[in-house]
């Protein structure tokens, strides 16, 4: 597991290890970055490696053509932008449908099995749905925005409110921030209230980055 993804599912160090700890640096050029920083897609290992911003813009999809060598291929940029969709075609009985036992899923295209893959954020971590590949497939065509959805990267948020179904383009490493925000913080059977804050500070986040109206959303 690299520094990118631990970071999200361990539980943070007590403040006086935290002033004294190294400080993060990029996992490829090894730079010190600061705590927002962006991350890479490591397509090999499945992973989040942490990036500084010249490593990141290196994999971007404007940077150098995917074949110009091995590790072109092997990374890809996560970008950092947020998009609304609120004319996604999703109704209370659709969702009802895809059968997601919580109230937030995320579905993504996984580059090496060539097939979406969804999943939603569990106690014991990222936990994968049980319908088809095909299923979710047609749900990604449902919307231009989605239908052509750049693969590992970018992924389609879905959230049930009160209100009616949400939608949102989101990078990747923002749906596994939302995973460790619920493995770290989950108590008992309904999660407590310390994890439910935490979800709704992600979900506001999510909303403000995508320019959602304030109060959009919330139930």
């Amino acid at each position: 597991m690299t520094a990118g993804l631990r970071r999200y599912l361990t539980a943070p160090a007590p403040p006086a290890i935290v002033a004294q700890a190294a400080p993060e640096r990029c996992e490829l050029c090894a730079a010190v970055i600061p705590a927002d920083h962006d991350h890479l897609v490591d397509l090999a290992n499945r992973s989040l490696p942490c990036a500084c911003r010249p490593c990141h813009l290196l994999f971007a999809p404007d940077g150098p053509p995917a074949g110009e060598s091995a590790a072109a291929r092997r990374f890809a940029a996560v970008p950092r932008e947020h998009t609304a969709l609120p004319d996604f075609p999703l109704s209370d009985l659709d969702w009802a449908a895809l059968d997601v036992p919580v109230r937030l899923a995320f579905v993504f295209v996984n580059s090496t099995l060539g097939q979406p893959v969804a999943l939603y954020p569990s106690p014991a971590g990222a936990a994968e749905s049980q319908l088809p590949p095909e299923v979710w497939a047609k749900v990604l065509a449902r919307h231009p925005d989605t239908a052509q959805l750049p693969p590992d990267v970018l992924a389609l948020l879905l959230h049930r409110s009160p209100d009616g179904p949400e939608a949102y383009l989101v990078p990747i490493d923002v749906c596994y921030r939302l995973v460790g925000l619920v493995r770290l913080r989950w108590r008992g059977f309904d999660g407590g209230q310390e994890a439910w804050a935490a979800i709704d500070g992600w979900l506001a986040q999510v909303r403000e980055n995508a320019g959602t109206p304030v109060g959009a959303g919330h139930g």
